[in-house]
């Protein structure tokens, strides 16, 4: 059985997950926490409940997402995987995003492993397929379970939108193929574990999502007063 902790963590409002199965190894995801309080809390939480995370996995590599992977890594002795093709935005592009945000910079100095399409991640008893789906970044995956019916989507997907395309490393005809491509094709019942908001499933998003046609053909006027369906999150 696979357990799942969300934290939110910095002023992004980002979406950072601790998974661990009854083997109690474990993988933390998109570690964002940024000031020593929510290291804190990230520890003491992994320390109380007696998990032993092997890897840090990156569904991208923007600043508010990788806050705390180089410290997390060096604390615990853990193994960072990411895609190749985020390096650049990492090593560079982060630092005029977090200027223009007025927010402190990411740490860069981490080693991490290449993932790429189709491999797997096995931790403890659980494996993670990885789904290349760049368009937010270059380099965005997603990572699924599919024994448990997760999918860890970062910034990619959203409940009831998708991720920002309005930068240099953005592409919103890429991304919206990638989605429609790769996950709408899933079970309806997959749980979507994002990098910013609420969960979802794939089945709802289907049928909900604006930015999801052809599935998705709505009758009569969306219904923005929640900002659901607006672009968001860096």
């Amino acid at each position: 059985m696979l357990n799942i902790k969300k934290f939110v963590f910095n002023l992004l409002g980002e979406n950072s997950y601790l998974l661990w199965d009854d083997t109690r190894e474990g993988v933390i995801v998109d570690p964002g926490c940024l000031v020593e309080d929510e290291v804190r809390e990230l520890l003491l939480y992994i320390t109380n409940h007696g998990i032993v995370p092997t890897k840090i996995l990156l569904t991208h590599g923007h600043f508010d997402h990788i806050y705390g992977a180089e410290f997390l890594a060096e604390r615990l002795g853990l193994k960072i995987l990411m895609s190749k093709a985020d390096d650049d935005l990492v090593q560079n592009g982060n630092v005029k995003l977090t200027n223009s945000y007025h927010l402190p910079a990411a740490p860069t100095g981490f080693e991490y492993e290449v993932i790429k399409e189709g491999d797997t991640v096995t931790v403890g008893n659980t494996t993670y397929e990885v789904i290349e789906t760049p368009g937010h970044t270059y380099g965005g995956v997603c990572y699924y379970c599919k024994e448990e019916k997760i999918l860890l989507t970062g910034d990619t997907l959203f409940a009831g939108t998708i991720g920002r395309t309005d930068s240099q490393w953005g592409d919103y005809d890429k991304l919206i193929l990638n989605i429609m491509d790769k996950l709408m094709g899933l079970e309806g019942d997959v749980e979507i574990l994002p990098g910013h908001g609420p969960s979802s499933n794939i089945g709802y998003e289907r049928t909900h999502n604006p930015f999801l046609q052809p599935f998705n053909e709505p009758d009569g006027d969306i219904d923005n007063e929640d900002g659901l369906y607006i672009q968001g999150e860096i």
